[in-house]
């Protein structure tokens, strides 16, 4: 079961899509927020929503893009949409987006009855899972492959609830001396997992495309499932 819905920003001054997808019955308990890469919400996000719906979750891809141009979703295995994602990431307001991200917790929060939320986000998504886990109420989440995390480690004391991080050990965007400060500033941390996929690149667990490293990809995802199973 899908749909498009709007949901009304965390101030009330406007309001954007998401797609919901929700399973069989409509009864999930639980919800998880779906954070989209530099690409959109595109048919890979929305197939990681089908598969949390397919698991008893009732799973939200907000549009964080949708004041740049409402419905942007992009292929990056297409070279100019994959400069055109870049382009977008370099004018989105992250702070804004974690606005977003928190009305859509609230909205996702309202359709399972006051039951918990978690989220999971992939590239930008990634590091928004990261300031989400600081900066809202989520009850637990998950960041693949997340971008500029050194930067952020001084938001660390604010997460309270459970925070798993993929990192991936070829990643061409997270160099080595960005991975080595994630686990000097994160490993002793009590609420937060780090896995390491040593000789995978960024992306590694895209649903489609060159990018997609199978192996790690369905590892990450089974330890994410375990996460979510005991989290929310």
């Amino acid at each position: 079961m899908t749909a498009t819905i709007s949901i009304a920003t965390f101030d009330g001054d406007g309001a954007f899509d998401a797609y919901l997808a929700e399973p069989a019955g409509g009864n999930a308990g639980s919800a998880i927020v779906v954070i989209q890469e530099i690409f959109g919400v595109n048919a890979g996000i929305r197939r990681k929503c089908d598969q949390l719906a397919e698991a008893g979750y009732l799973a939200i891809a907000p549009d964080l893009f949708w004041r740049l141009g409402p419905g942007i979703e992009l292929d990056p295995d297409i070279p100019d949409q994959f400069q055109a994602a870049l382009g977008w990431m370099g004018k989105f307001d992250q702070d804004l987006g974690i606005r977003d991200i928190e009305a859509t917790i609230r909205a996702a929060r309202g359709k399972v009855g006051g039951g918990k939320v978690g989220a999971v986000g992939y590239c930008l998504g990634g590091r928004l899972a990261y300031m989400t886990a600081a900066r809202t109420d989520v009850d637990a989440s998950v960041g693949y492959y997340a971008v500029g995390i050194d930067g952020l480690l001084g938001e660390k004391h604010a997460i309270a609830r459970p925070l798993m991080l993929h990192i991936a050990g070829a990643d061409h965007f997270v160099m080595p001396d960005v991975q080595a400060a994630m686990h000097a500033g994160l490993d002793d941390h009590p609420k937060v997992t780090l896995h390491d996929y040593q000789g995978v690149d960024h992306g590694f667990a895209t649903e489609f495309g060159k990018r997609r490293a199978d192996g790690a990809a369905k590892l990450a995802d089974e330890r994410t499932m375990g996460f979510f199973r005991d989290n929310i």
